[in-house]
């Protein structure tokens, strides 16, 4: 039988004594029913180490910290990834001006619009678009930029020209064609915190214009 705490049993047994002279077993007088009690002592049990507070406190704060970590990782990676993919669309949207400017023979009255892609019609040019461009552009093509936005992206276009070399017998001019994308919009409400700190992309290329001027 297991013992267990708090074990509680009977054990009955009877005596037959007489009720004078001495006791026998052979001549039953009275039958008196007895019982025992006793008590078991029995030894603590020895009980697992527990977890403290401060242990689990300990191990709450490198969770949280390890998630802090991750999320800050994510969070990163998301914006990078939103970064090299606003790039890559001003990249591709000034090689296409790029491409359609020069067919026109670098045109000094070119206009956007005429792609009919979704450029804005000129706005005036903001006092911060030329921060960290450079003094390497030339005009701006009728003192003015055009907006453009292009899967979520809102970008500002400055199309530049200048006639860097000439012929003086011929009459050959060699002009540069420029074109500075830079994130943002001329509307607060538009602008793009993450993107508007990126650096703006720059093409260049160049088109003969003839004597003619054409």
């Amino acid at each position: 039988m297991p013992v267990v705490l708090s074990l509680n049993l009977d054990f009955p047994f009877v005596f037959k004594l007489p009720s004078i002279g001495r006791e026998t077993y052979h001549s039953v007088d009275k039958n008196v029913r007895w019982s025992v009690s006793g008590h078991m002592k029995i030894r603590k049990r020895k009980f697992l180490p527990a977890i403290t507070l401060v242990e689990v406190m300990a191990a709450t704060a490198i969770l949280v910290i390890s998630s802090i970590g991750a999320l800050s990782y994510q969070y990163h990676a998301t914006a990078d990834a939103q970064k090299a993919r606003a790039q890559v669309i001003a990249t591709r949207i000034a090689q296409m001006l790029l491409e359609d400017w020069k067919s026109t023979g670098g045109s000094s009255n070119y206009d956007p619009q005429t792609l009919g892609l979704g450029f804005s019609a000129p706005l005036q040019i903001p006092s911060h678009f030329c921060e960290g461009v450079g003094n390497g552009l030339g005009s701006p093509l009728r003192d003015s930029i055009h907006e453009i936005t292009v899967d979520g992206v809102t970008m500002m276009v400055l199309l530049t020209w200048a006639d860097v070399a000439q012929d003086p017998v011929s009459g050959v001019k060699l002009r540069q064609l420029d074109i500075t994308v830079r994130f943002g919009s001329t509307w607060p409400k538009n602008v793009n915190k993450t993107l508007e700190k990126l650096q703006p992309v720059i093409l260049t290329t160049y088109v003969r214009i003839d004597g003619a001027g054409g």
